[in-house]
């Protein structure tokens, strides 16, 4: 619920955080050549990645990736992009700390300004995607430490429980970073061929660094996306295994207690029985159940079935 205001030479940047309706009426005022369309999607916060080439400008909807500490997880935070000759304006939900830094750097520091806006609008545009680009790469290397920290301990029955969850929250990760950097992508590339019609000079190579890096984002994370659902079916495979041994221990016990528990009921009957009155018939009987367990055990042995 802020508007800033810097300028350098002809260059103007507007930056607007958690945009009102007065804040856009606003900019409508500033730039009447700005589409009511696009000041809607600004307005907006429900927007999917975009470009838009209107006759003066450029308008850009791209999502960009924010760690939250509380839920150890990756959501997007929306920008929009105004970009012409001569302004730059930029409207976000005030969280990505990029943005909030180059608005520090030019508001406090003229020397800053100079090197940040001092070229021409294009180039700023670059400055701000670039830096909101490398932004990302911490919170990859942060799933990419997570992911290498699982693969230690994927055999580790001992924090089974906790490293299903691990896997879980770092797969949810992935595939919300995965989101993000797809979409991105493709907008990047737009940018790089359209950016001509704004660009005082020559940056086209700027812009397809830009791209580049993005591209390498999307290898990191698609890489780490492969890895931790690999992860994800050993620890389900692992799970199954010590499941299985689990029921087939189970299993011998119960196959094993079968026929004694035939032995002791047919003994136990009250009739008379070959050797009931044997002075040693609890000790044949408990010899014979011995016996019928060992020779079982050993079977059960024999067709590694323990």
């Amino acid at each position: 619920m802020a508007t800033q205001h810097f300028s350098y030479g002809n260059l103007r940047w507007y930056d607007i955080t958690d945009p009102t309706i007065r804040d856009i009426a606003g900019l409508r005022d500033a730039f009447p050549q700005l589409s009511e369309l696009n000041l809607e999607d600004a307005l907006s916060n429900i927007e999917r990645p975009k470009l838009d080439q209107e006759d003066n400008y450029l308008f850009v909807v791209l999502m960009f990736p924010l760690f939250d500490p509380k839920t150890h997880l990756t959501r997007s935070s929306e920008v929009d992009f105004f970009v012409g000759k001569d302004f730059v304006i930029t409207v976000h939900d005030g969280v990505l700390k990029p943005l909030l830094r180059t608005a520090q750097n030019c508001s406090e520091e003229s020397e800053l300004r100079q090197n940040l806006m001092g070229s021409s609008a294009a180039h700023f545009f670059y400055v701000l995607l670039d830096r909101m680009v490398d932004y990302m790469f911490p919170i990859l290397y942060k799933v990419e430490s997570q992911t290498h920290s699982i693969e230690e301990r994927i055999f580790d029955s001992k924090s089974e429980k906790e490293l299903i969850r691990e896997i879980a929250l770092v797969r949810r990760d992935s595939i919300a970073l995965r989101r993000i950097i797809h979409h991105m992508l493709p907008i990047l590339s737009q940018i790089d061929h359209r950016i001509s019609n704004y660009v005082e000079g020559e940056l086209e190579d700027y812009f397809g660094d830009l791209v580049d890096h993005a591209q390498k984002a999307k290898d990191m994370i698609d890489e780490e996306f492969e890895v931790i659902s690999a992860l994800s079916d050993t620890a389900d495979r692992l799970l199954t295994h010590r499941l299985n041994s689990v029921i087939r221990i189970l299993t011998v016990i119960s196959v094993i207690m079968l026929p004694l528990t035939l032995v002791s009921g047919v003994f136990g009957m009250n009739i008379a029985l070959p050797i009931a009155g044997h002075e040693y018939a609890f000790a044949i009987i408990v010899l014979l159940m011995l016996t019928i367990t060992i020779t079982m055990l050993i079977a059960f042995r024999l067709r590694h079935w323990i």
